[in-house]
């Protein structure tokens, strides 16, 4: 079987004015292509919502396989999540075990936990969701039209523990 191609998008003006850099894309490649897949390009895009949109139309003419990490968090420059539900055309429905998991992440900390932490666990309809054990935003797995889009938190050791617990696995078993 040839290599599957795949895509890698990092979202957020942090990147892009050089406040964070970007660690995320070289894990990711470096996982990737332990999995026999072909990275083809790492495209780094601003938090607007036209940008992430072209940005995965352009994506999705070079791969089967896009992972996206940023812009999943409760602040309002976060926008990924409104973004795909768009761009899929899909409404924002409440994933509850998301959100029991978010409660008792406020729970342990005895913090008090905002509405806007309950949009932490709003996802497109019919997305796989992805446990993120180590945070309040969860992976995201969809698929459209023969595409997998795949999307993570920015923030690197969630984004890595969702990548070793349950991206490659689950690319394993689609794609080998």
């Amino acid at each position: 079987m040839p290599p599957m191609d795949v895509e890698i998008m990092t979202i957020g003006d942090e990147l892009l004015y050089g406040q964070v850099v970007d660690t995320n894309s070289a894990f990711m490649g470096q996982q990737l292509g332990r999995l026999g897949l072909r990275v083809r390009q790492i495209t780094s895009v601003s938090d607007r919502a036209d940008e992430i949109v072209a940005a995965l139309d352009q994506a999705r003419q070079r791969a089967k396989v896009i992972l996206t990490t940023g812009g999943l968090g409760p602040t309002k420059d976060d926008l990924t999540k409104h973004v795909l539900a768009r761009y899929f055309g899909r409404e924002l429905v409440l994933h509850e075990p998301t959100l029991h998991h978010v409660e008792e992440i406020f729970r342990r900390f005895n913090r008090p936990m905002l509405d806007v932490n309950r949009q932490q666990a709003m996802v497109p309809e019919g997305t796989e969701v992805l446990h993120n054990a180590v945070g309040t935003a969860p992976g995201m797995w969809i698929e459209d039209g023969g595409t997998v889009f795949i999307s993570m938190p920015g923030v690197p050791f969630e984004m890595k523990r969702l990548m070793t617990d349950e991206v490659l696995p689950k690319l394993q078993q689609q794609f080998q």
